[in-house]
């Protein structure tokens, strides 16, 4: 019997690629899920738009990219449309919602993505749209510890979504704006109390918030083609990844996300229909025993 589950097992080669996988899937979600966590943590406010967000980048990005020809600028116009929308949300309506209870801000954000999903499906219809991978991206590498190539722009995926993580620590960590930002995750009264304009800051880590979720709209957009309802699922899966790593904390994010990717992939590569339910369980298993997540602090669930 046990040579015969022996026998079963898929080979190492593929076990391999489906880890890779889930390195890119995960460093993907780590993206969105930055976004999400930081809104939250700083603002209190549960932004249920930020699927949408991740929607608009990708169609920002597929508009530039069918005017110009050009992927990085299609990542620019993805990053720089979702910052600017998000600035414009954050100023006319979210600032007034910072004392209000969480039901208004989940309704609110609810309304406000319901009306970005469907301005986009009003302006391109509710078809995928094709966005071919860049040329730079093509073809597979043989990466010399994985037995099967593997697709080259998955690869790039990885380092995009790593440079654009390691700038927002860098600005997190590293800057006058980030240590705001992480005094007013801890206390925002007090931050105000030491004459600091806190709000200033809330109204930048909103915007931000937004830029990553369509930074990774655009940047996932090859791989899954932008539809108007494509940024629902990873909505989903970005509340998951706040959960395994922390409301509000940066590292758990990134490896919230991590682990998440990997449990998907890897759980496809033996049950395929289980794949999404294994990250509801893992989900589970850490609200049971340890309810603030991986690296997130008691008292901030």
């Amino acid at each position: 019997m046990f040579t015969d589950f022996i026998n079963s097992l898929p080979p190492w080669g593929l076990v391999e690629a489906q880890m890779f996988n889930g390195l890119q899937q995960g460093m993907l979600l780590a993206l969105i899920s930055t976004g999400l966590t930081i809104v939250y943590g700083t603002l209190g406010v549960l932004n249920v738009a930020h699927g949408a967000l991740y929607t608009l980048g990708a169609y920002a990005g597929f508009v530039a990219y069918q005017a110009t020809g050009s992927f990085v600028l299609a990542i620019g116009a993805g990053a720089l449309g979702t910052l600017v929308i998000g600035l414009v949300i954050e100023r006319g309506i979210i600032r007034y919602y910072y004392k209000r209870p969480d039901e208004d801000q989940i309704i609110v954000t609810f309304g406000l993505g319901i009306i970005i999903v469907e301005s986009i499906r009003a302006f391109f219809g509710g078809t995928s749209q094709n966005m071919p991978t860049p040329g730079w991206g093509q073809g597979a590498s043989q990466l010399g510890f994985l037995q099967y190539p593997f697709p080259l722009y998955k690869i790039e995926t990885i380092a995009l979504s790593a440079i654009i993580l390691l700038i927002f620590y860098l600005v997190l960590y590293r800057t006058r704006l980030g240590l705001v930002v992480r005094a007013g995750i801890e206390d925002s009264g007090m931050v105000s109390l030491l004459g600091i304009n806190v709000f200033r800051a809330f109204f930048v880590v909103f915007a931000i918030g937004a830029m990553a979720a369509g930074l990774a709209g655009v940047i996932n957009a090859p791989i899954t083609a932008p539809t108007p309802d494509g940024g629902e699922k990873f909505l989903v899966f970005s509340f998951v990844v706040v959960v395994l790593g922390g409301v509000g904390s940066f590292p758990g994010a990134i490896v919230g996300g991590l682990i998440a990717g990997e449990i998907m992939t890897l759980t496809s590569l033996f049950y395929p229909s289980l794949s999404e339910v294994m990250l509801y369980v893992a989900m589970a298993l850490i609200l049971i025993f340890r309810p603030r997540g991986l690296f997130g602090q008691a008292g901030r669930v």
